[in-house]
């Protein structure tokens, strides 16, 4: 652009909220340039970056199969089609709201309930987030995140928003649990800092660490947040991705219908969508559930900048509403995730990458702190473009995610099939082979090394004294003053 002429576009389009200059992005970036493929490109780099649920895909297959009325385009549903295509309030279908309730609930094991007249929809996750953050905060206004946490919720949560987001900085020590500790110095740090904060923003079960929150830190979130008088937005968008009860999942909704008193329920949002817990990304069904009156006018307002399509609505609301289909998938979804953990888990361990401890998510969150070259996230993003460029796995730097430790990786394990799967832990223990066994030849040069600089020492300093002992007497050395005054 010539110097003088004004920008064609606007300042917030073109700025870098979108967050896209990140290890993240750029690994997405890397599989899209040179994408994996077992007959056409089976040097390619596999997708191990996308935390995308495909195991259970040939169960909705075969319920669209048996339920060809549940879509207008089959001519079992073409009876809907007028009904569905047409103008359709941007409250959504009652049946589409009364579904996910209830699906919501059953997830939660029925320990809590879900009034359909406060499911707001939007644009998946990524508009739900957007949507809340615009109802609850000011351009400038804070939220505070435990870390690790996902890096889209940079975009998210703030690129249009102006919204800023604070960490909360957890570690490894405790399996970077949430303490009461690390909110309150997260929140003077912003008060030091003459930081509005407006809420508290968590994610359970988390991305990326793959854990669900306790019922006793649960409590302290919300003693925590309504103490402050701050809004706590809960991402449970990995619910149903939860493959054992040790512990078992416990949504912020259950803590309130149990305990009333414990926080106002005016502060407190669920984030929810069916991206993960289905495996339907591609639908862009994202909602936003709140416990406050003022918030779901909002919302719904606003929620006409991104809403699920009416056909869409209708092809869930069917799903949803079967439950012996429901119940079945919930079970062997859950049954097949702990068995590709199980398999990442035993192979990784084979060659000495221990994982954090976790019984939900997409994902594993790997320690390849011993692989550093030395600790610093500088030597992760070393090892991270080796493993992208060398290795061709697209798996994500812990630094992306604003890990307080460099050395962590998260691999995401449900996106692909068995024999992808089985090549991608091929390479993963090839390049650690190689690369202990580099380090290892390393240490032994560097060994071998030191004990001949200390055996030249040796023979320097033997030598050096067969010449003294050679030299001539001298003169005497003359005695100090101090010396002959002591005499």
């Amino acid at each position: 652009m010539r110097s003088g002429r004004k920008p064609l576009l606007s300042k917030l389009a073109t700025n870098d909220g979108h967050a896209e200059n990140s290890p993240y992005f750029d690994g997405w970036k890397a599989y899209e340039r040179d994408p994996f493929h077992p007959t056409r490109n089976a040097d390619g780099v596999i997708q191990m970056g996308l935390a995308e649920n495909q195991l259970c895909f040939d169960m909705i297959e075969e319920w669209l199969i048996n339920n060809p009325q549940a879509s207008i385009c089959t001519a079992q549903g073409l009876g809907m089609f007028k009904d569905t295509a047409i103008f359709q309030d941007y409250h959504g279908l009652p049946e589409f709201r009364n579904a996910v309730a209830k699906f919501m609930g059953r997830v939660r094991g029925n320990r809590a309930k879900f009034d359909p007249d406060r499911i707001v929809m939007s644009g998946g996750a990524t508009g739900a987030h957007e949507l809340i953050s615009f109802c609850l905060a000011d351009p400038g206004d804070t939220f505070l995140v435990p870390t690790p946490y996902y890096p889209g919720f940079d975009r998210d949560v703030c690129w249009r928003t102006g919204v800023q987001l604070l960490p909360v900085v957890c570690d490894s020590s405790n399996g970077f649990m949430v303490t009461r500790n690390a909110l309150e110095s997260a929140y003077e740090n912003a008060k030091a800092a003459n930081t509005p904060v407006k809420g508290l923003l968590i994610t359970n079960p988390s991305n990326p660490l793959g854990t669900v929150l306790d019922k006793e830190t649960l409590r302290d979130i919300l003693s925590f947040v309504n103490e402050k008088n701050i809004h706590l937005v809960s991402d449970e968008i990995y619910s149903a991705t939860v493959f054992n009860d040790k512990p078992r999942f416990t949504g912020v909704s259950e803590i309130i219908e149990e305990d009333q008193t414990l926080c106002n329920p005016n502060l407190v949002h669920v984030i929810y969508s069916l991206s993960k817990d289905l495996g339907f990304p591609g639908f862009r069904v994202g909602i936003v559930y709140s416990y406050n009156d003022e918030v779901v006018g909002c919302a719904r307002k606003m929620s006409s900048f991104g809403l699920v399509s009416s056909q869409t609505q209708h092809l869930v609301a069917s799903l949803l509403s079967d439950d012996v289909f429901v119940e079945k998938f919930l079970s062997e979804s859950a049954r097949r995730l702990e068995n590709r953990h199980r398999i990442f888990t035993d192979n990784l361990d084979q060659v000495g990458i221990k994982c954090l401890q976790r019984n939900a998510g997409l994902f594993q969150l790997m320690d390849l702190s011993h692989l550093l070259r030395d600790k610093t996230f500088e030597a992760e993003m070393e090892l991270w473009k080796v493993i992208i460029d060398e290795v061709k796995l697209n798996i994500s730097p812990g630094s992306s995610f604003h890990s307080s430790e460099p050395g962590w990786f998260r691999v995401c394990i449900a996106n692909m099939d068995d024999q992808t799967v089985d090549v991608a832990l091929r390479r993963i223990r090839a390049f650690v082979s190689r690369s202990e066994g580099a380090m290892a030849a390393s240490a032994k040069k560097k060994r071998c090394w030191q004990n001949q600089n200390r055996k030249l020492r040796v023979s320097l300093s033997y030598r050096r004294m067969e010449e003294l002992m050679m030299m001539p007497p001298l003169s005497p050395i003359p005695q100090s003053p101090l010396l002959r005054a002591q005499t």
